[in-house]
């Protein structure tokens, strides 16, 4: 094997060695004149992250029971009434629950729904409800054998 600088030939083993980004079989007199480089070099790869589950406090029927309460349909003209029951304008009422003036406004004109926080605050203090229980009912499994159709089970929400 030949030195691919000087072109003597090797005797023993050859250096490999980086000049300009270029990888080089050279002699050991001609291998100071670059960056030795390992045999070996590791590849860098990509890992994918874990997903890590955290371990929840709730417990499962907490989130079950929040699962089975809906927004009553017209929730908007029911804070509005409430409100005005009070004799409170909007920004009023805003302070009381510590919450923006705006988006009270949003939420009684039927732009947004409101969280479940603010929900809970608005039937705090105006003293109103404004979620309602579903999932409730009595309905069997009995009947599908009958020609139940979907519109017989779904409760259907009209704006």
């Amino acid at each position: 094997m030949e030195c691919e600088i000087c072109g003597s030939e090797i005797h023993g083993g050859s250096v490999k060695v980086t000049i300009d980004g270029s990888e080089l079989d050279v002699c050991g007199k001609c291998s100071q004149l670059g960056t030795v480089t390992n045999k070996r070099t590791p590849v860098s790869r990509k890992v994918a992250p874990v997903a890590r589950s955290m371990p929840t406090r709730r417990s499962t029927t907490r989130k079950l029971e929040a699962m089975s309460d809906e927004l009553v349909d017209d929730y908007e003209t029911v804070i509005r009434d409430a409100r005005r029951s009070h004799s409170w304008t909007q920004e009023q009422l805003a302070e009381k629950i510590k919450e923006k003036a705006s988006l009270l406004k949003k939420i009684e004109r039927g732009e947004i729904t409101p969280e479940d926080s603010i929900l809970k605050k608005l039937e705090r203090t105006l003293d109103i409800k404004l979620t309602e229980r579903t999932g409730e009912s009595n309905w069997s499994g009995e009947s599908l054998n009958k020609g139940t159709t979907l519109g017989d089970i779904v409760k259907i929400k009209r704006k």
